[in-house]
């Protein structure tokens, strides 16, 4: 196995009786990035993470954690990898600190190592005021924070995030973007599952898209990127910007307190556009995508899907 491949996924598929949650997912995550899993609910996400995980096994396929097989060697793969689920239970009136300790017990950390350790991760985490308090105290967020310090324990080289910002206020998630940027720039190879697409863009270097159990293919994904997408225009005189776009001939949607949106085909349209836009003297104020990259091929994948669906 190539030494940058952290993760390695080829035709995985996994059923419950007649329900086949995961048909055939084959992709790959490197050491040092942030990939993004992205699918609507019931897609197969949390199955596929629960196997990568070793807490599942695969009907059919294969797996590599850190070059280690999860069915052959669980115990390789939890050493190499730090898992968080989206919900996580804690012992209520053990306190986050000692849940810290006792997680580096767990993972055969020695005692001295598993308080410093401890300590690091409850700065690292932002939950120094809460370190001594039972863990039953802790909001929904707080609660997240010490779920990902518990994956961290070990230091592991793979990890696995499934819903990281649920319960987190926005200052939490961006901390959050931060520290897993920060890891990823470390080696650390991160696999990242959230419906909140918008936080993926600002995350992650790459993106698995699963729907109906299937990894949507790299010729899939091109085409779906290449695909037409609202951009928003918004202009220092909006009655100008309507009249300029109206002599450019240029289709535009009913402008809203966001602005007026506009159909364009790539980066290179946009600035052509922009560039008349400019010429034609419209002081603009604020030009982009309407929606993230990660939302736009979502959205067109799960639109041919369903036409396919159709037919």
């Amino acid at each position: 196995m190539n030494a940058s491949l952290a993760i390695a996924v080829d035709g995985v598929a996994r059923s419950f009786g007649n329900v086949h949650a995961v048909r055939d997912a084959s992709f790959e995550v490197r050491a040092g990035s942030v990939t993004a899993l992205i699918g609507p609910n019931g897609s197969g996400k949390t199955t596929l993470l629960l196997m990568l995980a070793t807490l599942l096994k695969p009907d059919a396929g294969t797996i590599r954690i850190a070059g280690h097989d999860p069915v052959k060697d669980p115990r390789a793969v939890r050493s190499a990898m730090g898992w968080m689920p989206d919900v996580l239970g804690s012992w209520g009136s053990v306190s986050v600190r000692r849940t810290l300790e006792i997680t580096g017990r767990l993972y055969e950390l020695s005692a001295d190592t598993s308080r410093a350790r401890a300590q690091q991760l409850i700065e690292l985490v932002g939950l120094e005021s809460l370190a001594d308090q039972p863990t039953r105290v802790l909001s929904r967020g707080q609660k997240q924070r010490l779920s990902l310090a518990r994956a961290l324990v070990h230091e592991p080289s793979v990890l696995l995030l499934d819903e990281p910002a649920s319960g987190l206020d926005p200052a939490a998630r961006i901390d959050l973007r931060t520290l897993v940027r920060r890891l990823a720039s470390e080696g650390v190879a991160v696999l990242v599952s959230s419906h909140v697409l918008a936080e993926l863009d600002e995350m992650a270097d790459a993106a698995v898209y699963l729907e109906l159990g299937v990894t949507a293919s790299n010729e899939r994904v091109e085409q779906s990127k290449a695909q037409a997408r609202d951009w928003r225009i918004r202009a220092v005189d909006a009655v100008q910007l309507a009249t300029a776009l109206g002599t450019l001939a240029i289709v535009a949607g009913a402008p809203d307190h966001l602005g007026t949106t506009v159909s364009v085909t790539g980066e290179a349209e946009a600035a052509q556009l922009l560039a008349r836009l400019v010429g034609a003297g419209v002081a603009i104020s604020a030009f982009g995508p309407a929606v993230g990259d990660l939302e736009h091929t979502f959205l067109d994948l799960s639109r041919t899907t369903a036409e396919g669906a159709d037919r």
